[in-house]
């Protein structure tokens, strides 16, 4: 259980930096760059979380059967 809230913690540190690069990036544009910009980031992120459900889902089935 420690090693996956280590996991957890290490995870979410690397997701923040990430939303710091973004967020300074989207900053020192135009409103409307910074629009698309958000834009193209939630696009990028709906494939790893249908992924993801995905793999939770064949897990939630196999662990019925």
């Amino acid at each position: 259980m420690r090693k996956l809230g280590a996991l957890a913690m290490l995870a979410a540190s690397s997701a923040a930096a990430q939303c710091v690069m973004c967020g300074r990036t989207a900053q020192a544009q135009n409103l409307a760059r910074a629009s698309v910009l958000n834009q193209a980031i939630v696009l990028l992120l709906i494939p790893p979380v249908v992924i993801l459900a995905g793999f939770l889902l064949l897990a939630w089935r196999r662990r019925e059967s």
